[in-house]
């Protein structure tokens, strides 16, 4: 694999669903989940993450260690999370020393379940000019890449070929992020199937998953 990957962390949401802040400041063993997830990224390939903060974005900063991250605050995080998206893959688009991403990374904060050796299976699955997105073995995946094409259901982290990070960004809407794109580029999406839990941390049921390893 050749090329810089870059991953962007959407970390804006203010948890209204759950209740307790934004899922940034959970609690994972003795650190915030946005920090841990920032640190998954990087074990797991990733040369740089850029973390999208919204809600209570101040106290984020100031409580998580993101030292070794591009820190992106979206000013517009309350329209959905197609706002975070466009501003995180924007600025991870961006050359460093004159050299631009091959691929980005997408990843949400509130999936702790998400381990390093994950990522790495993304990134070694990874073909240029194509998306690849996950499959979980231990939660449901909501989305599909075309309800009536019986392709294999998708699910995050995904990795996209940064030729096509840009457009899904710029598709994106609302909460729904860029959804109509992959659907629309079905064709393009490879799914690598994971043996663990990706369930996001929306309600009290799922915060089980902050207690794991």
């Amino acid at each position: 694999m050749t090329g810089r990957t870059v991953a962007v962390l959407l970390a804006a949401g203010a948890g209204s669903r759950l209740g307790r802040g934004p899922k940034a400041l959970l609690p994972h063993h003795g650190r915030p989940l946005v920090e841990h997830v920032a640190s998954v990224l990087v074990a797991g390939g990733c040369d740089e993450v850029v973390v999208v903060l919204g809600a209570e974005a101040v106290r984020v900063a100031a409580v998580a260690d993101l030292t070794t991250a591009r820190v992106v605050v979206n000013p517009d995080w309350t329209t959905g999370m197609a706002s975070s998206l466009r501003a995180g893959v924007a600025t991870a688009l961006e050359p460093r020393d004159g050299e631009a991403p091959a691929r980005v990374v997408v990843a949400h904060v509130d999936q702790p379940g998400v381990v390093p050796d994950d990522v790495a299976r993304l990134l070694a699955a990874h073909r240029p000019g194509r998306v690849t997105a996950s499959r979980w073995a231990g939660a449901p995946t909501p989305h599909t890449a075309a309800p009536e094409s019986g392709r294999p259901r998708w699910a995050h982290p995904l990795v996209l070929d940064a030729a096509l990070a840009g457009p899904a960004a710029a598709s994106a809407v609302g909460d729904a992020g860029a959804r109509a794109f992959l659907r629309a580029h079905a064709d393009r999406i490879d799914v690598v199937a994971h043996p663990g839990d990706g369930r996001d941390v929306d309600t009290e049921a799922d915060l089980d998953l902050l207690a794991r390893p």
